[in-house]
Formats: structure tokens, sequence, C-alpha cells
């Protein structure tokens, strides 16, 4: 007869998930706030505006000694005023990104003494029932004082729930943020296994990581009207991966631009893109770019069907 165990059994932990919308104007450093909370890259970061084009969803984990968390981060575009069909698709799914969440992050520049142009935001979220929390990033470049003005000027009337000072690109209150959103996500079953980072299939992420470097190495030099689509996604037999993608610019003058002398800029662009794949992937990268001219591109259904935007007129 087998003798009972005097050794107390262990508690399972409660497993918790939930959605949290993060929301703000472009350059905000939203998607820089996503990766540091994630613990490695899933969204593309750039100095140009309106980088996040379509929203994506970035899986954090959070672990204490009662539950077992999962964070599902909607990384959405900026919120600005829309002109032209791709920003209205960018806006929309920026609004789309916060309906049902658990938690509303409003990312703002804490360098930024003027606020007005984040009325038409907070008009939007005003009456939300959604938890709302202010995080005022880029603590690192600016002094305490004017953020706690600003702090004091979007959250003395009550809107926020919370308020947060980070440095989504140092770190600095990030994990403090992290345990707070974990303690507001409801109990639940997780939706993604926990090795999984994002929603993103890993042809977008290769699309998304060539773009990161046009902007990284163009600059101003290339409009904002480009995009990167894929064209295949192959696994070799030795392990390896084949991926060909093609380089949508607007205007024939702009061709010139990413090609550089002798095809050297797109080579360089190329190079980079396959490093930093092959290092998020985990095996060897084959690269394929080239360009094409599509002054409509802006216009194509099918291209935003691979963005996962919606289509508006």
């Amino acid at each position: 007869m087998t003798e009972p165990s005097t050794q107390a059994e262990t508690p399972a932990k409660a497993q918790h998930c939930g959605l949290v919308a993060v929301l703000g104007a472009p350059n905000a450093g939203k998607s820089t706030l996503v990766n540091a909370l994630v613990g490695q890259k899933v969204a593309i970061v750039s100095a140009k505006a309106q980088t996040t084009r379509a929203r994506l969803m970035g899986i954090a984990l959070d672990k204490s000694d009662t539950a077992d968390t999962q964070i599902i981060l909607a990384d959405t575009p900026g919120i600005f005023a829309p002109r032209r069909r791709l920003d209205r698709a960018m806006v929309s799914a920026a609004w789309e990104g916060a309906q049902e969440a658990d938690a509303i992050l409003l990312v703002v520049d804490g360098r930024k003494k003027k606020l007005d142009y984040l009325e038409a935001i907070l008009e939007s979220l005003s009456g939300r029932p959604e938890r709302k929390i202010l995080v005022l990033n880029k603590v690192d470049e600016t002094a305490k004082e004017p953020m706690l003005v600003s702090a004091q000027a979007l959250a003395g009337e009550g809107q926020f729930d919370e308020v947060f000072f980070v440095s989504a690109l140092t770190g600095d209150g990030v994990p403090e943020l992290k345990a707070r959103l974990a303690a507001l996500m409801p109990e639940s079953p997780w939706h993604y296994p926990e090795d999984q980072v994002s929603d993103a299939s890993e042809r977008l992420l290769a699309c998304e990581i060539t773009r990161e470097q046009l902007y990284r190495q163009l600059h101003d030099e290339l409009p904002y009207d480009s995009i990167v689509r894929p064209e295949s996604y192959t696994e070799r037999k030795d392990g390896s991966v084949e991926i060909h993608q093609q380089i949508v610019i607007a205007r024939d003058s702009q061709k010139g631009i990413v090609l550089g002398k002798g095809g050297s800029k797109l080579k360089s662009i190329g190079e980079a893109a396959r490093k930093e794949l092959a290092n998020l992937l985990g095996q060897k990268v084959h690269l394929f770019l080239h360009v094409k001219v599509d002054e409509r591109w802006g216009d194509d259904k099918e291209i935003y069907e691979e963005m996962g935007l919606e289509w508006v007129k």
C-alpha cells in the first residue's frame, strides 16, 4: 500500500490573459515600448513618422508567484489627421485595436511641451469604459519637471486611471509598467503558445524588417509612399530560407535613390535586412530584392489585405 505523501502539493498557478491597446500620435515611441515590454523585437522602429502601418500584436509574458500572465499588446499606427486612403486605413486600424481592450495605453512623447496635438485623441478616449493609462515616454531625454507639468495637464481632469513615466529605449520604468499591466489582466487561458512573441507571420515580419532598413538607410531621401511586398518565402532542404521581396515606390525618379550607384544602396539594404532576419529567425537567410514603380499602389486593395488593413473609401 502506497504511503500518503506528507509534502503539501504546490497549487497550480492561475493563468491570466488580456489585451492592451497601445495608442498615441506618430513618433511617440509606441513600437519601441511594445518591443521593450515583450523583451525582444516584434515591431520595426524608425525616426520616420507613421512607421507602423497595420495593427500588430506583441505578446509579453509576466510570471509571478500567484499567476502566469500573457499580455497581448496591440501596437497600433499613430493617430493623426488622415488625408489619403492609406492614412484613413491606418487610423481606422488604430482605433480598431482599442476595441474591447482590457486597458488602453496612451503613449505621449514626454519631450513635447505643447499638447494641443493630442486634443482629438483625448476627445475620442473620453467616456470609453476601458481602463486608461497615460505613459509619458522618453524620460531619458527631458527634465522631470516639464514631464510632471505635462502629466498634470493631461491627467488633471481624471481621464486617466494611472500615469507612468518610462523610457522605452533604455528600459527605465518598463518593468513597473509591465507588472501593473499583468495585474490588470483577467483570469483566462492564454491565447498563444508560450514561445510566441507576435501574431505576425514570418513573411510579413521579413517585409517589415526590409522596410525598416529602407527608412534607416535612406532617411528623408525616400518619401513615405513606399512599401515592401512579399513574393515568395521558401524553406530550403538545407534548413535555410529563401525570401523574394518587391520594393514598391511611387515615382520613377525614386528608383535611383533605392538602387544607388551600381545597385550599391539596394545591396546594403538587403544585406542589413538579411543579417537581422537570420538573427530573428535563427536560420540562414537568402534574401532577394527588386524595385518596382507603381504610382497607384496606394489604391491597390490587395496591398491593404497583405498589410492586414481594412479597405476604406
